[in-house]
């Protein structure tokens, strides 16, 4: 790496103020991309600011029928919570136990990985991102690759969602990092049926013909007829576009399928 000014701060104000008198400063929240970024020299920050002590950004409050975790909140603490299951059971399977217990989940939805856990949660979830200036709904925070909705210097402080009926999610996983070649998250709503996919495209997105099938009848067995586009998939040394357009659907009857 190279040289910079690292700064822990102790609350969201201080941590705005410091960012807009730096030259070029970034937020470091849990770590797992930024230091393997600046390690890659892939950013040259000239600041580097901690929130890791702000205590009001940590927590999960499960009253009054919604949830609401603090963005500093790390995956293995999501694990632990018996009152969000299909978002814990999401959270255990992120990574090691290093990672989980380092790697928060508003770092995570902050960076927008493609194949990340945590946007399918929240986009499935009908979830909103909070941050210090506004309120901001998961369909309309994840834009593209590595894109959100966040303006510059914009600190998401939590990410609160209606308790479901019910809800999981399935993926089938990296054997090496465990990110999603693809997930699905379903999840029933007083509202109606919410289905988001991740891994499979430069953005988690909403399979909505799917949700249109389950909403009618929520089998396994009616998303099999459902037709994919997978012609704007990714396609890596992983997976093709058309075998990660047959995942989306098996692992949509694997959800669906743990929840029924």
């Amino acid at each position: 790496m190279y040289s910079f000014k690292y700064h822990s701060v102790s609350s969201t104000e201080e941590a705005c103020t410091l960012f807009e008198s730096s030259e070029s400063a970034v937020y470091l929240s849990g770590g797992m991309t930024l230091i393997p970024t600046l390690k890659q020299r892939l950013d040259y920050p000239t600041d580097v600011i901690d929130l890791g002590a702000i205590d009001d950004l940590q927590g999960i409050d499960t009253e009054n029928g919604s949830v609401r975790v603090g963005s500093r909140t790390c995956h293995a603490d999501v694990a632990c919570n018996p009152h969000i299951q299909a978002l814990a059971d999401l959270a255990g399977g992120i990574g090691d136990l290093q990672v989980r217990n380092c790697g928060t989940i508003g770092g995570s939805i902050a960076n927008n990985d493609p194949a990340a856990d945590y946007p399918a949660a929240l986009l499935g979830l009908g979830a909103t991102v909070h941050t210090n200036n506004r309120d901001i709904r998961a369909d309309e925070f994840f834009l593209d690759l590595f894109e959100t909705a966040l303006h510059t210097g914009e600190i998401v402080t939590a990410v609160s969602f209606p308790t479901p009926l019910r809800a999981a999610y399935v993926k089938f996983p990296n054997p090496a990092s465990r990110y999603a070649i693809v997930g699905v998250f379903v999840a029933e709503h007083n509202t109606g049926i919410r289905v988001a996919v991740t891994g499979a495209g430069s953005c988690v997105f909403r399979a909505t013909a799917i949700e249109e099938v389950l909403q009618r009848d929520f089998r396994p067995a009616v998303v099999e007829g459902v037709s994919v586009d997978h012609s704007k998939f990714n396609s890596d040394i992983h997976a093709s576009q058309e075998f990660r357009g047959h995942l989306v659907t098996e692992m949509t009857k694997r959800a669906v399928a743990k929840i029924a």
